[in-house]
């Protein structure tokens, strides 16, 4: 369940027990919207996408790195990612831009570099748009056994005892607990 569907139902400041109060309320409306169990899949392909969101924020990072390096020799190359790619190498094989050999050397290092970031980028981007959908039959042995779209777990605060107790809740049951804690 989203946090942002909890909130309304916090009476109070907020503390565990005000929390486990909310979640318990929330839980109990009849027309509650809950977020969908992600299948391994899924995951997989969100953290094939957050590895290339992080290597893109990498390669942008080694862009502008070599564009402020070589605007501080007075060659400026314009924004984005093409124009480094197409500009360096003219940049570093022009004997008559004044850069000093250790300049040069730097440069030819950074640019493999940012050139290992695009290639793995589009190595990421392969894999994304290869990636198929998993089968019903697939996601079935996945979660055989395991009611995974119907298990919730709870933090609930007895009222008696004054503790905090984990409870894990299932359907209809769910409600008989939440009866009996009361």
């Amino acid at each position: 369940m989203s946090p942002q569907f909890v909130k309304p139902y916090v009476k109070t400041n907020k503390n565990d027990m005000t929390d486990a109060e909310a979640i318990c309320e929330a839980v109990s409306r009849p027309n509650m919207r809950f977020v969908p169990i992600k299948n391994v899949e899924q995951q997989a392909i969100l953290s094939v996408h957050r590895a290339r969101q992080g290597l893109v924020k990498f390669r942008t990072a080694q862009a502008n790195q070599i564009r402020g390096l070589l605007a501080e020799f007075g060659i400026v190359i314009p924004q984005g990612i093409r124009s480094i790619g197409k500009r360096m190498p003219e940049i570093l094989e022009d004997a008559e831009n004044s850069l000093p050999g250790t300049m040069r050397h730097l440069l030819e290092r950074l640019n493999e570099h940012f050139k290992e970031l695009s290639r793995k980028v589009e190595e990421l981007e392969q894999l994304v748009h290869g990636a198929r959908p998993i089968s019903r039959t697939q996601r079935k042995r996945v979660v055989s056994g395991w009611r995974a779209t119907r298990s919730m777990t709870w933090m609930v605060l007895s009222s008696k005892t004054s503790t905090l107790s984990t409870m894990i809740l299932s359907g209809s049951s769910m409600m008989r607990q939440l009866a009996r804690s009361e």
